[in-house]
């Protein structure tokens, strides 16, 4: 019986000291100066402004589009609200993006920059791609230069499309967008052309990238066949990165990129680049030395 009384005092102390432990780091931890922090964690620190994202990046958020409220009054709260609500986009854009096929850079004049038979090899299976996934295009937009036109055409071959919907676009020729960080040494174009290049292509991103229209009733899709430069400055700003880093990717000749702006007007990336579709000894994205037959 002893032995009884003195196993049921220490069960009790057991007790009372684990509640009592367990309620102190229970309130240890909740303070702030406490916080279990893993080592890659920055939630303690204020997040970038550069980091945050714009609502209003393509200046169609609807409540920027709809006059303010003037009082506090119900007439007034309810004028802002109908307004609103016919401001409201309901469809998504899909916009994709494809690099023209491999090209040889012989000669001093654009036209005289045409597809390798690889290039074209690379255009025919992205179009075979494209017409895999059964897409209905709202907008085929082509660049004006020689490389973008020929893969165009033998990317419609392949595909269903209405020619009144296929349009042609100098903004979308390949130029220097901005000085990319870190710098190459390779490549280091005069700061002229930066100033020439960079207006027209944020341009062309401002022309091509942004949220439906609020009277848009179903999602649309928008091609755009163009080059390396422009698709990779184009990928930065629509994701809010910060556009000198659009050196820092690469994509292979006749690659699909694929952007999609929802509603809301958050823009996330599907694919980057996608050249899976092609056989390996396919894959390519400089410009070639000299030219190899494809076997």
């Amino acid at each position: 019986m002893v032995a009884w009384n003195n196993l049921r005092k220490l069960s009790s102390i057991a007790v009372g000291t684990g509640a009592g432990l367990a309620v102190y780091y229970y309130h240890r931890l909740r303070e702030p100066n406490n916080l279990v922090q893993n080592s890659w964690t920055t939630s303690e620190k204020p997040v970038n402004e550069a980091a945050i994202w714009d609502q209003d990046w393509d200046c169609r958020d609807p409540k920027s589009c709809v006059r303010p409220v003037k009082n506090d009054s119900p007439q007034e709260q309810n004028r802002y609200n109908n307004e609103l609500e016919k401001m409201r986009v309901r469809a998504t854009r899909h916009i994709v993006l494809i690099r023209h096929g491999q090209y040889l850079d012989a000669g001093d004049h654009d036209k005289d920059h045409h597809l390798t038979e690889l290039g074209r090899l690379q255009a025919k299976y992205t179009g075979q791609r494209l017409r895999e996934l059964g897409i209905e295009w709202d907008k085929i937009v082509i660049s004006t230069m020689t490389r973008a036109q020929e893969t165009s055409e033998m990317i419609l071959k392949e595909i269903d499309h209405d020619p009144e919907k296929v349009k042609h676009c100098h903004y979308l020729r390949e130029g220097a967008p901005i000085p990319p960080q870190p710098p190459v040494g390779h490549w280091r174009p005069e700061k002229s052309q930066f100033f020439r290049d960079g207006a027209r292509i944020e341009a062309a991103f401002r022309r091509y990238f942004y949220r439906a229209h609020s009277d848009q009733e179903h999602d649309s899709y928008t091609m755009i066949i163009g080059h390396a430069n422009v698709i990779r400055y184009f990928v930065c700003r629509a994701l809010q990165l910060p556009p000198e880093a659009w050196l820092r990717m690469n994509i292979n000749h006749g690659s699909i990129t694929w952007l999609t702006i929802s509603p809301s007007g958050n823009v996330c990336i599907k694919h980057l680049g996608e050249s899976g579709y092609m056989p390996a000894k396919c894959l390519s994205n400089r410009i070639p030395r000299e030219v190899k037959n494809v076997v």
